[in-house]
């Protein structure tokens, strides 16, 4: 077994984790493993019909890794979700504040109201506030 587990993993594992598809055929793994198995059982008299994986686990730091990799894949998708939440929120601030004329921004002000909600949008903990004393301009 571990002969036919290292042979179709050396011939086909990197393919199989670019493309990140099941690589395995069952009918060609079980074939295989026909064959093996009649090999070595060939000389005691058995007689093998078929033959198929019910269990199949990976090493454990294979397992750890592939884990991390999709945990990264999952936080990435989250953040990039958040992020163009964030900037959709931040672009209709800004549309309402110019249609209203509740405020002019200038392009340094506005910098910083954009730099601010997406901080405060994007953030992972509660943010503080922070009280400006004086202003942007010396």
């Amino acid at each position: 077994m571990r002969h036919l587990a290292s042979t179709t993993r050396t011939t086909r594992a990197r393919t199989c984790i670019r493309a990140r598809s099941r690589c395995a055929r069952p009918g060609q793994v079980a074939s295989s493993l026909v064959r093996e198995l009649t090999e070595r059982f060939d000389q005691a008299g058995i007689v093998v019909e078929d033959a198929k994986l019910t269990h199949l686990a990976y090493a454990p730091e294979i397992a750890q890794v592939m884990l991390r990799r999709q945990q990264a894949e999952a936080i990435i998708a989250a953040r990039s979700k958040i992020v163009h939440g964030a900037v959709s929120m931040v672009e209709m601030a800004l549309t309402g504040l110019s249609e209203r004329n509740i405020v002019n921004l200038d392009d340094e002000r506005r910098a910083a109201m954009v730099s601010n909600l997406l901080v405060v949008l994007c953030a992972d903990s509660e943010t503080q506030p922070v009280i400006n004393t004086g202003t942007l301009y010396p």
